[in-house]
């Protein structure tokens, strides 16, 4: 709580990596309910603008070495569920 979480997410891909690469952060509360999105990048990064993530999210991947994590600034026991990474790379998935 308080402290800046790193959220790791690495892959790999048998594909050139282009401009066409996404990458997709969704979260669920641990209550569960329903997955929203909270990050995605296509080019440049696009942090959420709603809810509970709006302007906590910062990119710190880089996709040509197969990163694709993210920072949540200021932490709360609130934002405890999981959290899922998506990349795709077409025609990769």
């Amino acid at each position: 709580v308080g402290e800046q979480v790193l959220l790791k997410c690495s892959f790999k891909s048998s594909s050139p990596i282009t401009e066409n690469l996404l990458v997709y952060w969704t979260y669920r509360p641990l209550s569960g309910g329903q997955m929203e999105t909270i990050f995605h990048y296509k080019s440049i990064p696009h942090p959420t603008t709603v809810g509970k993530f709006k302007d906590r999210i910062s990119w710190v991947g880089n996709v040509a070495r197969g990163d694709a994590s993210i920072a949540i600034q200021s932490p709360e026991m609130s934002d405890n569920g999981t959290f899922f990474c998506s990349v795709k790379n077409p025609p990769d998935v």
